[in-house]
């Protein structure tokens, strides 16, 4: 086996969660993200592109800042190593960052809290979300699904390369925020506070559940207060990305503009 089918079969052995957990590595997909990546100062194994396309000119800065990271690959590498179905013209092998918790327990820390969100499409808009409102950090849970996912990592459009994602256990990190101060807000729709309602201002964990189960016993007998966004028309609820951009936006209007 040649090096560069070596490299292609690592690299594409990175779309297995098992492989991206046992190497440290991940995929980055697309000229946007590779840019966020970099601009991040992500550390970067590889940059590959579609030899036949030639280096996207938005990266062109690579050649001079970043030559040894530049592999060309053939067009079926890129189709065997990526995970849509129209290839992108590149993609990045970025190594995991370490775990920091430090950003957790800031003074007055606005932290997002999934409890069992599969869907990397709304697990990505809410890491979005979190990094348009200046949220200190996000944490998933067991159960929510695999932060360095393709789907996910392409859903967070760069936000995962912005602020610290903590793929943690809620039953050690809950109790921990609490003897710290920190208040533990959960979204119910059995809740009768509005979320309008709520104080925002202080340090504060956002806790959200999966739209078809909800936040589960365990992880609800933590929280100090549930709240429900007030709903007007005949929608029975809004998904739960859609719930915490609300909720986070209701949070920067609190700390930033009501002063």
């Amino acid at each position: 086996m040649s090096v560069q089918n070596a490299r292609a079969k690592a690299w594409a052995s990175l779309l297995d969660k098992k492989y991206r957990d046992r190497s440290g590595r991940f995929l980055v997909e697309g000229i946007h993200l590779v840019q966020e990546a970099v601009s991040s100062g992500a550390e970067i194994e590889a940059v590959v592109y579609d030899g036949e396309r030639g280096l996207p000119r938005e990266l062109s800065a690579l050649q001079a800042d970043h030559a040894e990271l530049l592999v060309s690959a053939s067009a079926s590498v890129m189709a065997k190593c990526t995970g849509t179905d129209s290839p992108p013209p590149v993609f990045a092998v970025v190594i995991k960052p370490p775990v920091d918790e430090s950003a957790l327990f800031r003074e007055q820390s606005l932290v997002v809290v999934l409890d069992g969100v599969r869907d990397p499409g709304n697990a990505g808009t809410i890491i979005r979300s979190a990094d348009a409102v200046g949220a200190d950090a996000v944490i998933l849970g067991r159960g929510c699904v695999d932060l360095y996912n393709p789907k996910t990592v392409r859903s967070t459009m760069g936000s995962i390369f912005h602020l610290p994602i903590v793929e943690g256990d809620l039953g050690e990190l809950l109790p921990k925020a609490k003897e710290q101060g920190i208040r533990l807000a959960a979204t119910s729709l059995q809740s009768a506070v509005s979320c309008y309602d709520c104080d925002w201002t202080g340090p504060t964990w956002l806790l959200l559940g999966s739209e078809s189960d909800g936040i589960s016993e365990d992880v609800l007998a933590h929280a100090d207060q549930s709240v429900i966004i007030p709903i007007r028309g005949r929608a029975e609820s809004l998904n739960v990305a859609m719930a915490a951009t609300v909720i986070l936006y209701e949070a920067l209007r609190q700390r930033e503009f009501n002063k």
